[in-house]
């Protein structure tokens, strides 16, 4: 039987790779313009006496600041007993402090052109806002107070809890939802990055005086960085920092440790999530890929472009364009701190969900074994720097891709370091990140939908099929 299977595989990617060819271009098309010299953001480093680190970035021009401050630590540093601790306490950190209302730090920030946004995830836990230029202080002086004195009060944690379950109740309702939080699992067993998000049950549990004694241990200067970019005088944005944020003390306890690398390689299987009467299955296709510390994130980053990371990509034109088994197909890097994953995700049909995961394994397999074309590896190579170039013109994004470097590790040349491999990657760098991350062997598989069609269109596959653990 598994003969006959290989065989019949064989054959139909065969065919699939005749299909595959590509149509010849208009000829009047014309040509590639020059690719325009890639601007580098100038950052300035420091470091406080507290351990805080500072990143500036003055970009005179704008009448805007946008500030980043990331702490180490999120939901993969939650207690024991209490995942997605980190999600409540993003959300209720910029409910009150000692001295401020939330109304009031609402109103203070709207005042100074902005909201203050508090997230988490599995690494960290952030506040972001973007200001007018003239309200620099005072934003300042309203983040310095929030990262030193949250005090959490107890009606704002019960509203906030009220409200985070209502939001993870729709979330836990959506098939891509549920396909992520499976595909965490299968990953990563019952380490520290299987949690994307709370339980009913553990967000039920958390207490206001939790999130004070979490805050206590994870909120300190010597575990975060702070991020501007914008209109502002280098100068006097330090001297401001020092004088308001300075003061921040770390606890004389040293700061905990968090081991998330996964423990093993993901086996080749279907894990199944039953979602009855779905007229569509969700696929996630997963593996381990590169850290972006690793030397051939790069490599990795632009072969997924060519695979499935982009509209014009090997996965889209295949799935998308010529078979119309889904709309919108895609392939991403998910980067963790001490992780990397490869992810492939579709929405199809039922009655294609055998097809579409041949052809997402087909292009897998391909994109291992055979070299892109010249023109793929160009169009790859444009449409990363082009994105990066556009994304870097808004101060917040040039704030975040900064602190996301420091997160894993890396200094501000990242960013030059990449548009600099990516710029003169070739064929054979390419070739090897693909056959290291990309073979479906390496897969494991996440399929949501009516469990009846799975099981009958997944069985020739011939893989274990069983529901999440």
């Amino acid at each position: 039987m598994k003969s006959i299977l290989r065989v019949t595989l064989a054959l139909f990617f065969a065919a699939a790779a005749q299909a595959q060819k590509e149509a010849p271009l208009p000829k009047d098309l014309p040509a590639y313009g020059p690719q325009p010299v890639f601007q580098v953001p100038d950052v300035k480093v420091s470091k406080l006496d507290n351990g805080l680190t500072v990143w500036l970035v003055p970009q005179p021009g704008i009448p805007r600041v946008a500030f980043r401050v990331v702490l180490l630590g999120g939901l993969a540093a939650d207690p024991a007993g209490r995942p997605g601790l980190s999600e409540l306490l993003a959300r209720t950190l910029n409910q009150g402090t000692k001295t401020r209302s939330a109304r009031q730090i609402a109103e203070e920030i709207q005042a100074a052109g902005g909201d203050l946004g508090t997230a988490a995830d599995r690494d960290s836990t952030f506040i972001t806002t973007t200001v007018l230029s003239s309200k620099t202080e005072a934003a300042v002086g309203l983040l310095a107070d929030v990262l030193q004195n949250a005090a959490f009060p107890d009606n704002e944690v019960a509203l906030a809890k009220r409200n985070l379950s209502d939001s993870l109740r729709q979330r836990e309702a959506q098939p891509r939802f549920q396909a992520s939080r499976a595909m965490a699992r299968v990953l990563f067993g019952s380490g520290p990055y299987s949690v994307i998000a709370p339980t009913q049950d553990s967000l039920a549990a958390m207490t206001a005086d939790e999130l004070r004694k979490e805050f206590a241990r994870r909120f300190r200067p010597d575990q975060a960085i702070f991020v501007a970019v914008g209109d502002f005088d280098a100068a006097k944005m330090s001297a401001m920092l020092k004088e308001k944020i300075g003061t921040w003390k770390a606890p004389a306890t040293p700061a905990g440790a968090v081991n998330a690398k996964p423990a093993a390689a993901v086996p080749h299987a279907v894990t199944f999530v039953a979602r009855p009467n779905s007229v569509q299955t969700t696929l996630l296709v997963a593996g381990f890929g590169p850290l972006r510390s690793d030397p051939d994130y790069e490599a990795t980053t632009v072969a997924n472009s060519i695979y499935g990371g982009s509209f014009s990509s090997r996965l889209v034109s295949n799935i998308r364009e010529d078979k119309g088994y889904t709309y919108s197909p895609g392939a991403n890097l998910d980067l963790l701190r001490q992780a990397g994953v490869v992810r492939t995700r579709a929405d199809v049909r039922n009655d294609v969900t055998g097809a579409s995961l041949n052809e997402i394994e087909y292009e897998l397999n391909r994109m291992a074994t055979t070299s892109p074309t010249e023109e793929e590896l160009t169009r790859a190579r444009r449409f990363l720097l082009g994105i990066e170039a556009i994304t870097l013109q808004v101060h917040s994004a040039v704030a975040a891709e900064l602190a996301d470097l420091w997160l894993n590790g890396l200094g501000p040349d990242g960013i030059s370091k990449f548009n600099q491999k990516v710029s003169a990657m070739k064929s054979e760098d390419v070739d090897a990140a693909a056959r290291k991350y990309f073979p479906a062997s390496r897969m494991t598989i996440v399929a949501v939908g009516e469990e009846k069609v799975i099981r009958d269109a997944l069985a020739p596959f011939g893989l274990p099929l069983e529901s999440p653990k």
